[in-house]
């Protein structure tokens, strides 16, 4: 039985997807690419040129619907599917594009370079609760026409299992796919197993920007998974409350949907987002606010209730330094995220509403994230009876450590967390230096490094790469790419 946390009513979310439909049909949708409004109006949909807004008939929406997967995979360099996005499944990823790095050794937020992206995807490819990889951070040394498919490039040399990422520009995402068709064998082959699935953001209030709208129909057109990141801010760029946000969300991720369909009916996309609320104090969006995770398990219930795969972004941190506000923060989310059954979950590693990344705060929340996944593991009958056979010739000791059948089941019923989490008795912590967590992080973070080994390449499909990222590097003005 795998415990669920469910936030909103049937009755309500019917509510919500009403209001969602009418705002599409009466207020419309503004879409600022002529491609995509030329295929909403030979759609049906009432398209007024002058100012750019689509307004789109409930019937076109649902038509979209029906053609959209239920559930797709994302396959590692091995062609083995090991993300499942459809159901209940629930997979983890260190959230992405943050500016900083915080140093571990001066704990200063300073702009993230290569050295820091390669350490990054290091030890996330050592963790395994992490499902995927993503493009954690900028490299701020390289130019930014070329930064998207960089980071990708220095995350295909040095991990091997599949990658969330994105694209900011048009001609980008297609060198892109381009780089993932190489160890796919082509760009039909990488269709039928897709290595990575690609952000796509709508802008609040209900807008997709030309760039925006011709990502969602290019990967439609190359069967390249689309992960939606509708960003409503609860106060700021959307309805204050709660339920306001999440109609919102379901505006703009249906009108997405439609866009995205009729681009390429059947292609597989993900009902998914970065909202938060927006603190009236300091003028911030607070991504660890319990308000922030209950928003986003709200919108995941709606696209679940519609049969669509899902994604947030929880497992995140506004606190500034690895210490008990981002332990709180991201633990918690984490956690309801997991309850939620969202088949993605961004965020781990991040700090300062996702502008830093912490390496040292990727293991802390490995932690988390094995508590969470055990936690919709729920509890299983292992043994014919639930504790008759264990009190066999017991009497009346508590000898249950002896049984072999202890031994066999200890490491099933329980998560055992690495030396990051402190289970020791006072005096072993003691003699061990009186580590506190963020140092035990830096020491696993060391160890995880010593021990990484870059996944095996094909050396054709190597150089292959280099030489395309070196080429658009040079037409980019550099002479040549950072040392890796």
């Amino acid at each position: 039985m795998q415990p669920k946390l469910e936030l909103l009513s049937p009755d309500l979310i019917e509510h919500i997807l009403g209001e969602a439909f009418y705002l599409l049909e009466t207020h419309g949708v503004k879409v600022q690419d002529a491609q995509a409004r030329r295929l909403l109006g030979e759609a049906g949909a009432k398209v007024d040129e002058t100012n750019e807004v689509v307004r789109i008939p409930e019937a076109l929406v649902r038509r979209a619907l029906e053609t959209v997967p239920r559930e797709f995979y994302l396959y590692n360099r091995a062609g083995e599917p090991v993300v499942r996005y459809g159901g209940d499944a629930v997979h983890f990823d260190p959230g992405s594009s943050g500016v900083h790095i915080l140093d571990p050794d001066t704990l200063e937020h300073r702009p993230s370079q290569t050295a820091d992206l390669v350490r990054l995807v290091q030890v996330a490819e050592m963790l395994p609760q992490y499902a995927a990889q993503s493009t954690a951070v900028v490299c701020n040394e390289v130019p930014k026409s070329i930064g998207d498919l960089y980071r990708l490039y220095v995350v295909l040399l040095y991990s091997a299992k599949p990658i969330v990422t994105g694209a900011f520009s048009v001609p980008t995402a297609h060198h892109m796919f381009d780089m993932l068709a190489i160890f796919a064998g082509g760009r039909e082959e990488l269709a039928q197993k897709p290595q990575a699935i690609f952000d796509v953001c709508p802008s609040p209030p209900l807008i997709w920007s030309e760039f925006g709208a011709r990502s969602l129909m290019d990967l439609a057109r190359a069967r390249v998974p689309a992960q939606m990141v509708s960003m409503p801010l609860a106060g700021a760029t959307a309805p204050v409350t709660i339920l306001g946000s999440v109609v919102q969300h379901a505006a703009e991720s249906l009108s997405g949907i439609v866009i995205h369909q009729l681009a390429g009916p059947g292609a597989p996309i993900v009902w998914g987002g970065a909202p938060a609320i927006f603190d009236m104090r300091h003028g911030t969006t607070p991504m660890g606010a319990i308000e922030t995770a209950m928003l986003d398990v709200a919108y995941a219930q709606v696209g679940k209730s519609l049969g669509l795969p899902t994604h947030t972004y929880l497992g995140a941190s506004d606190a500034k330094l690895v210490d008990a506000q981002a332990g709180l923060e991201s633990g918690v989310t984490a956690v309801i995220g997991a309850l939620g059954g969202i088949n993605m979950i961004s965020g781990a590693g991040m700090l300062d509403f996702l502008a830093c990344h912490s390496a040292e705060k990727l293991v802390v929340d490995a932690e988390a994230i094995g508590m969470a996944l055990r936690l919709v593991e729920g509890i299983q009958v292992h043994t014919d009876t639930l504790a008759l056979e264990m009190f066999e010739s017991i009497g009346f000791r508590g000898d249950f450590l002896k049984q072999k059948i202890t031994r066999q089941l200890f490491p099933k019923e329980q998560y055992l967390p690495s030396a990051v989490l402190d289970r020791g008795s006072i005096r072993a912590w003691e003699e061990g230096g009186r580590l506190d967590t963020f140092a035990r992080a830096k020491a696993r973070v060391r160890e995880l490094l010593a021990a990484y080994q870059r996944p095996p390449m094909d050396p054709d499909q190597e150089r292959e790469l280099r030489s395309m990222v070196g080429r658009l590097a040079r037409h980019a003005g550099m002479d040549s790419l950072p040392p890796l």
